[in-house]
């Protein structure tokens, strides 16, 4: 079976395969509603065995619209939603409820995210923030014991205490009224379609499957969706999910009220409160009341924003990190460049590389310190010049720093010497997220980002409705970071916790240049800002920025720099001699998948990765 394709999709291949979704995934409404569906809810279809998995297609280029994603079955729908004259957030809903199916381990409704929307008529950015949030009952010493000492991660993970309230449901609704042109129950259509006749497993969902298949089986309810005996469904098998269809069609007919204050919601908050387990699995359940749930509320937020190259910058800002920080390192590679006269494109593979690791370091250092759900985070001197320069004073254009690096003082003040920061450590955050982009014919842009956290979120998943919850509340910190020194993430009552997610969309004089993101935790600030550098300043097509080796310096207090695909090449020699400790890691363990729509002179252009994860899809017309 293909799991990715290296071609080009042109304008007339994009438009046949808009064609095929019909007739397939996405089906006439009719057909589909006539279909036998399975006599009791059980996750399989096997008639669709023989149907063809749709391409992955990692580069394609159009004149009026695009679309990429990890999952050429969501990718599909959002295009056909274009060409039959949807717009771009109509198409970022029906294909994040798709990787709802597809992606299942993570993202859905039983998670959150965050998304960038762009109006190309009047130019401004919107952002939604949907992040989950923690039970009114948290404070900062929720995840410590009687003594202070942190309670043990990965029981916290794989109990009803990581859960937060989800924000997905709620935030496709605002999204859909606010952004969008058709009506939310018309855009979940595709993916109760795809949910109640399935998909092809591919390699990826069956080794993230078989991965967890452990975890799991501690869930009843999990074990009996997810796994075909205890074991990952084989790949070229179907996977249908008929009880997540139910749900999306309740979701279309009665509106998102059943999710947050209905019957669903009930079901979301008995099975939080006391997770079903196998015997002698006990875990903790969540103090989630009805309350939290019902209460829950999307939030429109301005963007962070920053200048790089004469282009703006849009991300998103607090509860993520990842606008300020990703403009943070764009910002400092430019203040090297003054500081030493020596521009990126001018720079071996080597050096260059340099100047990105003491980049990302740096705003990783200042990140920790500065950005979390907390009502004082100083947006416009992290994302300033001044603060920039004074922060590019310490990079050694021959020597790695030693790590970790201080935190700045984003204080104003950057004539005199700052008082010295202190070195933390990186706290944990999961990694298993997905990424979508959209630019529709009129020129409106969406860069969307969603999650349930780790791979499989909680491990939880609501008895009877095919969901998995989140373990988001996992990405607060459990104790400070650092004794003594202020932690902006910290739980806390109604609480959103700090992520790295950065869904950024760029811009110059003449309209929309990029819109880019990826899934990967804390790896996701440092890829979006090396597939932004990579693609600027060093030239590279949008689908090689994204296919490049990645480099991901974070802070760590072990100095490591985490790298994919550098270790034996000379520039990961080269940057070893410069004293960095590069941390390979598998392919199977890194998770990227980026992807992306660039502007360029031959139309739009959406990219996506060609051999991580399987390889991306894109689809332009």
């Amino acid at each position: 079976m293909t799991q990715h394709s290296t071609g080009r999709i042109t304008r007339r291949s994009a438009l046949a395969a808009g064609a095929a979704l019909g007739a397939g995934a996405l089906g006439a409404s009719q057909a589909m509603a006539a279909a036998p569906g399975p006599e009791a809810p059980v996750p399989s279809d096997p008639g669709l065995g023989s149907a063809p998995e749709p391409l992955k297609l990692n580069e394609a280029v159009g004149t009026t619209a695009a679309v990429s994603c990890v999952d050429p079955y969501a990718s599909d729908i959002g295009l056909s939603i274009l060409q039959g004259g949807g717009s771009a957030m109509d198409a970022a809903v029906a294909m994040a409820a798709a990787l709802g199916v597809t992606e299942p381990y993570s993202c859905g409704i039983g998670g959150g995210g965050f998304l960038l929307y762009r109006d190309a008529a009047t130019g401004l950015v919107h952002t939604i923030d949907g992040r989950e949030t923690a039970p009114m009952s948290y404070t900062e010493t929720q995840f410590t014991d009687a003594s202070g000492a942190e309670l043990d991660f990965d029981a916290v993970v794989n109990s009803g205490l990581s859960i937060g309230v989800p924000g997905t449901p709620a935030m496709w609704a605002l999204a859909a009224e606010h952004f969008g042109t058709l009506p939310l129950g018309a855009l979940l259509e595709p993916a109760e379609q795809l949910a109640l006749h399935g998909f092809v497993v591919d390699q990826h969902f069956h080794d993230q499957t078989q991965e967890n298949a452990e975890r799991f089986s501690r869930f009843p309810e999990t074990a009996r969706v997810f796994l075909r005996d205890g074991r990952a469904p084989e790949v070229g098998t179907a996977f249908a999910n008929p009880e997540l269809a139910d749900v999306y069609r309740r979701l279309r007919t009665e509106g998102v009220e059943t999710f947050y204050r209905g019957e669903i919601g009930a079901a979301v908050l008995a099975e939080a409160n006391a997770p079903s387990t196998v015997a002698g699995r006990e875990v903790q359940g969540s103090p989630m009341t009805a309350e939290d749930l019902g209460s829950y509320v999307p939030v429109l937020r301005a963007p962070t924003v920053s200048q790089y190259r004469g282009m703006l910058v849009f991300g998103m800002p607090a509860p993520s990190s990842g606008g300020v920080a990703v403009g943070e390192i764009l910002n400092l590679l430019e203040h090297y460049e003054l500081r030493t006269g020596i521009g990126l494109a001018q720079l071996g593979e080597t050096d260059y590389l340099h100047r990105f690791s003491e980049a990302c370091a740096t705003a990783f250092a200042d990140r920790n310190r500065w950005v979390g759900d907390v009502a004082d985070v100083p947006y416009a001197e992290l994302l300033g010049d001044g603060f920039a320069a004074e922060r590019a004073e310490i990079m050694r254009p021959s020597s790695a720093r030693p790590r970790p690096i201080l935190f700045g003082w984003p204080d104003g003040d950057y004539t005199t010497t700052p008082p010295a920061g202190a070195a933390q450590q990186e706290p944990y955050e999961g990694q298993s997220t997905t990424h979508l982009n959209v630019v529709d014919q009129w020129g409106n842009a969406v860069s969307y980002t969603l999650t349930i956290e780790q791979t499989g979120g909680s491990g939880i998943t609501v008895p009877g409705h095919g969901f998995l919850l989140n373990n988001e509340l996992t990405d607060f910190n459990f104790v400070p970071v650092t004794p003594g020194v202020p932690d902006p993430n910290l739980p806390g009552p109604g609480k959103r916790p700090r992520s790295s997610m950065a869904p950024t969309i760029i811009t110059d004089a003449a309209g929309l240049r990029l819109v880019v993101g990826t899934p990967g935790g804390a790896t996701i600030i440092t890829s979006v800002a090396q597939i932004i550098a990579g693609h600027f300043e060093r030239a590279l097509p949008l689908v090689d920025a994204i296919a490049a080796p990645r480099l991901s310096s974070r802070n760590d207090e072990d100095g490591e720099d985490t790298d994919l695909g550098l270790a034996g090449s000379p520039a990961g020699r080269g940057l070893t001699g410069l004293g960095h400790h590069l941390a390979p890691r598998e392919e199977k363990d890194w998770i990227g998948n980026a992807s992306g729509i660039s502007r360029e002179a031959i139309g739009l252009v959406a990219a996506a990765e060609t051999v991580r994860g399987g390889g991306g899809a894109a689809r332009a017309w």
